[in-house]
This record gives C-alpha cells, sequence and structure tokens, in this order.
C-alpha cells in the first residue's frame, strides 16, 4: 500500500526478489494540468509495469473493497507512504501490516519527518519498519536504519537516500518474518518526542527573526519542495538556497532588512547575523541564481 515515488522502490525489490506481491493498494488518479488529465500515482504505474493487481478504493471502509482485499488472502501487508488504515484494514492478515517510516522512531511521528529533521538541525535521521497498532506511529518496531543528515543537504537529496535505504529494509523485514527471525522492541516511553506534522504553505514563510542557522535549516529543509519563501519588496519569493553571510554590523539593523550590490549578493539581516540568498523563484518565474536573477531585476 503506497501512493508517491517514495513507496516506488519498496515495491520494486519485493518484486525483484521474487515475492508475491497478490494486489498493490494506491490513491485514486488525481486530475492535473490545465486539461485536468486523470494521472496515476508513481506506484500505480510502477504496479502496471509488472502487470500487477492493483485497487483504488476512495473509502477504505467500503464493504466492497473491505470484500475484496479479504479475497487476496494476503499473509502480510506492508504499507509505505499510504494514509491512515482503518483497524479492519491493517489487521486482516494473519501476521499483521507493517509500516516503513522515514525517520528514527518515536522521533518525527507525522506526516513529514524529512522534512522536519532537517529544520530541526538534525545530524541523523533513518528510516524504520514497525507493526501498525491504533495510534499513529507508535507500533513495535522490526528494523531501524541510521543515516547522516550531511551539512549540504537539502530534503531532496536526504529523500531519495532514504528512498532506497527504506528499501532495503522493507526487503530486510520480509525475509525476517517469513523465517520468524526478529524480536519485536516497543517504542521507547518518556523521552521528549519530536514531532513531524503535516507541511502547509504558511508554515513554509521564513521568520527573519530567528537565527541565521535556523534559517538556512528552515530552507534545506522545504527544498526543492514545498520550498520556503518570503516577501521581498511586497513580492513573494520562493528560497532554495542559502548561506550564513558576514555584513558591516555597525548599524542597528532589523532583521528582515537587506543588503545588496544589485549584481552578486543579496543577504538578508536576521536575528544574529546574514544570510546571503544563492538560488530564489519570483513569482511566476523559474528557480535561478541571485546573479541571473539580478541580470533582468533590481532590488
Amino acid at each position: 500500500m503506497g501512493t508517491p515515488e517514495f513507496a516506488v522502490p519498496c515495491l520494486e525489490i519485493l518484486v525483484a526478489n521474487q515475492l508475491n506481491v497478490v494486489a498493490v493498494i494506491t490513491a485514486p488518479d488525481k486530475p492535473q494540468g490545465r486539461g485536468q488529465k486523470l494521472v496515476p500515482s508513481p506506484v500505480k504505474e510502477a504496479a502496471l509495469k509488472h502487470h500487477l493487481t492493483v485497487l483504488q478504493p476512495v473509502n477504505l471502509k467500503a464493504p466492497e473493497f473491505i470484500e475484496e482485499l479479504k479475497s487476496y488472502n494476503a499473509n502480510l501487508q506492508i504499507v509505505v507512504a499510504f494514509r491512515m488504515l482503518p483497524e479492519m484494514v491493517w489487521n486482516m492478515p494473519a501476521i499483521g501490516t507493517f509500516n516503513l517510516h522515514a525517520s528514527l522512531l518515536p522521533q518525527y511521528r507525522g506526516a513529514a519527518p524529512i522534512n522536519w529533521a532537517i529544520i530541526n538541525g538534525e545530524k541523523e535521521t533513518g528510516v524504520t519498519t514497525f507493526f501498525l497498532k491504533h495510534e499513529i506511529d507508535t507500533g513495535s518496531i522490526v528494523f531501524q536504519e541510521k543515516e547522516p543528515i550531511n551539512d549540504s543537504d537539502d530534503v531532496g537529496q536526504l529523500y531519495e537516500r532514504l528512498m532506497h535505504k527504506g528499501a532495503q529494509l522493507v526487503l530486510k523485514t520480509v525475509k525476517a518474518v517469513e523465517s520468524d527471525d526478529y524480536t519485536l522492541q516497543p517504542q521507547p516511553d518518556g523521552i521528549e518526542i519530536k514531532h513531524a506534522p503535516k507541511i502547509f504553505k504558511e508554515t513554509c514563510e521564513i521568520n527573519w527573526n530567528q537565527s541565521s542557522e535556523h534559517v538556512r535549516n528552515f530552507v534545506r529543509g522545504l527544498s526543492p519542495y514545498p520550498a520556503a519563501w518570503t516577501t521581498l519588496n511586497g513580492k513573494v519569493f520562493k528560497i532554495f538556497r542559502c548561506h550564513k553571510a558576514s555584513h558591516d554590523n555597525r548599524h542597528l539593523i532589523a532583521a528582515g532588512q537587506m543588503a545588496t550590490d544589485n549584481k552578486n549578493y543579496l543577504s538578508i539581516k536576521t536575528a544574529d547575523g546574514w544570510v546571503g540568498i544563492e538560488e530564489l523563484q519570483p513569482e511566476g518565474k523559474k528557480r535561478m541564481t541571485i546573479q541571473d536573477f539580478f541580470r533582468g531585476n533590481k532590488i
């Protein structure tokens, strides 16, 4: 069960290892673009390529979906980047349903674990497989693998690495379940938990009253998608890359104010210093370097 690109390598690795995938469950096709043409999910495209049965329920509690799911008689269900399952679905197989989550649980439970790990300046994250139970992302852990977060990583780069590391972990988990060679570890209690709630457009606005390091991590954690944004001269700009910069700080300059030569650099004041903008996207234009921006624009 999965929908986005993140879940595709997991399906591919199961098929490549001759595991018997009896059905694939994914989101209904979505209308996209000007013509609102129906577009299948990446998981559906991968499943059809391998001639697998695809189910696309709108309602996961619909009796006809439940009946059809039962008819496949699966021993095990695997969930990767899907949606919340009702108990009658996750509890159906004899062995249960396990999920791949892109964090080292119990940290970063929620919809956007890769983004929040970078936004919070973490040096390490990883992938976890765990069996589902009632409370979201709280079931007993099967396996975990760590992944360092490099200082230059943005969410796109980390997503790519975790996507492939996650596929390996899904295969390892299925093999362990098949040979009944694993020990479930309950998620630890009584520690401070960092959460990874869904990200909305309002979440992505840069707050220049924070430190330069926080602003830099915030931009990395939302680049390339959905992208941090700010308003410059009354226009909205997405910011994709920036660095900590240094400028003459003799004058008391308020956070959010700018310094630029309108040629090579644009720096914005933060709570404790400056951030230099490297790549940005003006409203209605494409992503570009700051130097390319200044070839046709002034601030």
